[in-house]
């Protein structure tokens, strides 16, 4: 079975966001650290899980178990709702992707084991800084 950690952090609520996606594969591992532009963190979380899930599909996983520290992101799958109807088309888009699994879970995990992930997203958010200042 892949594990995916996935997070998403902002500099700012909004603020320049990342994505992070650490991937174990049969004991490979991969990485992902992507900029998201301005947005709010707690749409820097469905960002990310949305990225992991693409990866994860075009790489042609079947089984995968996702883990993230975002409870609003953990509950709104397992429930397949959200209160805040501004998420609603993010969740939609991450429920059709995850139909597309033989078997897909997701987890909440505490911040401690989601670490790797927190890092990348960290990581994202100074590459979309870097950019920024790179334009001015």
């Amino acid at each position: 079975m892949i594990e995916v950690y996935i997070d998403g952090a902002s500099a700012g609520n909004p603020g320049p966001s990342g994505a992070g996606i650490f991937i174990k594969n049969n004991g490979q591992v991969e990485r992902y650290s992507i900029p998201l532009g301005e947005m709010e963190n707690h749409e820097a979380e469905y960002r990310a899980f949305l990225h992991a899930l693409k990866i994860c599909l075009e790489k042609e996983f079947k089984i995968v178990s996702f883990r993230t520290d975002s409870q609003l992101v953990s509950r709104a799958v397992e429930k397949e709702f959200v209160k805040n109807k501004k998420f609603a088309p993010l969740l939609e888009e991450a429920l059709e992707l995850s139909r597309q699994f033989d078997l897909f879970f997701m987890k909440w995990v505490p911040s401690a084991e989601n670490k790797s992930a927190d890092e990348l997203a960290r990581a994202a958010i100074r590459n979309n800084r870097t950019k920024g200042q790179e334009k001015s």
